[in-house]
């Protein structure tokens, strides 16, 4: 391919649990794709990260029960707000395709009991153990699985450092005047920069799909990886392309509190699965006094009790007490075990500092059960798509089971399409299509100026469309992005693209979405929680 300009069947952008598995679906189909990584490897996104692991089925022989029981436990942890299509998709399909994706092609290898079944944890909102994993580095176990099986496939081609800058469309793009009159604006690509080089690439594709990941370093606090600043949103927004749910960003309720970086370390929902409990400055059980189902209710719940116990006492942290768990803490949680060491906490003699962060993006992307967006050829998967499956609030560890189930139905379809040669694009508007103009060759991305916008972006989500919302809050909120992201579009056009700058675009545009989303939903449910 040329180094600035190429044309492949299938562009996939993003390379987590979502990315992957639509990837190896459709060379698996016999198709050509092209996987697109802002990493400088495959799997640096939120899916490694994930601890807790993937829900499976409960220990049942009977299916349907065990299918309706789980359909309940999501519609409830979700309000009731949910697709109950998407919802009962994932639960019908979920078994079989982690069967056939992770256990028998990707060979992942989940712990197991002594009689040689699957040891099943649960997590709060599940009324069963049902939850397969590995230790407590689950993702980063079905990461390994999946990349080395996408690594090895002849029919799929890798790109790293390549971060997508906008979406290709026919009507936005095009040079021949004819194609303007087109009803139908479809997706043809995108540009992406090549962080090597420093220049823009323009990657014409039959079919786009977006597995861009979540949104949650556009607040101060969050455990997401550091690529997570809405790309897939920011681009899809700027090209009309149909959003939902946007207001619904859960918070994890507990994350370590510690002041390395941005990204604060997960402590694992399982561990409370597993008899921990959260505790106040003064060592005493509280959650109990905020719903009956006490450590094990919903998250949305939960980091709303423990905000809220924070405000009353002034408290900068909470505590969690692991002293329940009956299993070797070492050996069980060893990613948590060794986060905290490394911070001089050790979790078997002292409780673990937490706070609740930015963790999972509800909304996103409008698509259907196949991925299908409302612009043709463009299909969006993961966490940057809102199927609808999670409602007003996420139920814990279906994530990567959502990224499994959709990355197999897209790619499924996507193989439908191509073998029937729809949806290639047309050899004049492949033509029509310019390559990157640069507006403005100023080499004015000072860091400080960026890290600075970064701070602005991050406080402002934060305070006022954090865990708790009001119109005054939300109001601030929108009249401070509104005039940065101006200010910020402004900087965009004149300075030379670079990496800093595009994640910048992406992150401003995405606060100022989902803040816009937050205003005109006045009703208080689920992540999207109002004090007014």
């Amino acid at each position: 391919m040329s180094h600035t300009r190429c044309h492949v069947p299938v562009l996939i952008i993003g390379s987590g649990i979502a990315g992957c598995t639509a990837a190896l679906t459709l060379a698996d189909a016999g198709q050509e794709v092209l996987l697109i990584s802002a990493g400088e490897n495959l799997g640096q996104g939120n899916s490694e990260l994930a601890q807790g692991g993937i829900i499976y089925r409960a220990a049942t022989s009977d299916t349907d029960a065990e299918a309706r029981a789980l359909e309940h436990d999501i519609m409830v942890a979700g309000h009731r707000y949910n697709s109950r299509s998407a919802v009962r998709q994932l639960c019908r399909q979920g078994p079989g395709c982690v069967e056939r994706m992770l256990l028998e092609r990707a060979g992942v290898q989940f712990d197991q009991n002594a009689d040689g079944s699957f040891n099943l944890t649960r997590e709060g909102g599940h009324g069963a153990p049902r939850i397969l994993h590995r230790a407590d580095y689950s993702g980063k176990a079905i990461m390994d699985g999946l990349t080395a099986q996408v690594a090895a496939h002849p029919r799929i081609t890798r790109l790293f450092r390549r971060a997508a800058i906008d979406l290709l469309t026919s009507r936005h793009h095009d040079r021949i005047t004819q194609y303007r009159y087109s009803i139908t604006n479809r997706c043809l690509g995108a540009y992406v920069l090549n962080e090597e080089s420093g220049e823009p690439e323009t990657i014409l594709a039959d079919w786009t799909v977006l597995a861009t990941g979540g949104v949650g370093q556009v607040f101060l606090h969050s455990t997401n990886a550091p690529d997570c600043v809405g790309a897939g949103i920011s681009m899809a927004a700027r090209a009309g392309v149909a959003l939902a749910n946007l207001e619904f960003m859960q918070f994890h309720p507990t994350a370590l509190y510690e002041e390395r970086s941005n990204r604060r370390p997960l402590i694992t929902e399982a561990m409370r699965g597993e008899g921990a409990r959260l505790l106040d400055e003064k060592g005493q059980a509280f959650m109990l006094r905020h719903d009956r189902r006490g450590d094990l209710a919903p998250r949305d719940i939960v980091a709303q009790a423990m905000m809220e116990e924070m405000l009353h006492s002034g408290s900068p942290c909470l505590f969690l007490d692991v002293s329940g768990v009956k299993q070797d803490l070492p050996t069980r949680f060893p990613t948590v075990f060794n986060q905290c060491l490394e911070v001089g906490i050790d979790i078997r003699t002292e409780p673990i500092p937490v706070v609740p962060a930015a963790h999972y993006f509800c909304g996103g992307v409008l698509a259907d059960a196949c991925g299908r967006t409302s612009m043709p050829n463009l299909y969006a998967i993961g966490e940057c798509a809102c199927t609808g499956l999670h409602g007003a609030n996420r139920l814990a560890s279906t994530s990567l089971l959502e990224g499994v189930v959709w990355g197999m139905t897209c790619g499924r379809d996507l193989a439908r399409q191509m073998s029937r040669k729809h949806g290639v694009i047309p050899r004049g508007l492949a033509d029509a299509i310019p390559d990157w103009q640069h507006e403005g060759d100023e080499q004015r991305d000072d860091p400080a100026l960026v890290a600075q916008d970064w701070f602005n972006i991050r406080s402002t989500m934060w305070n006022y469309v954090g865990i708790s919302r009001s119109e005054p809050r939300l109001r601030r909120a929108f009249e401070d992005m509104r005039d940065l992201v101006r200010h910020i579009h402004d900087f965009y056009k004149t300075t030379r693209i670079s990496r800093r700058l595009v994640d910048l675009f992406h992150g401003s545009q995405t606060a100022y979405v989902i803040t816009q989303a937050a205003m005109r939903n006045p009703h208080s449910l689920g992540c999207h929680h109002r004090i007014d």
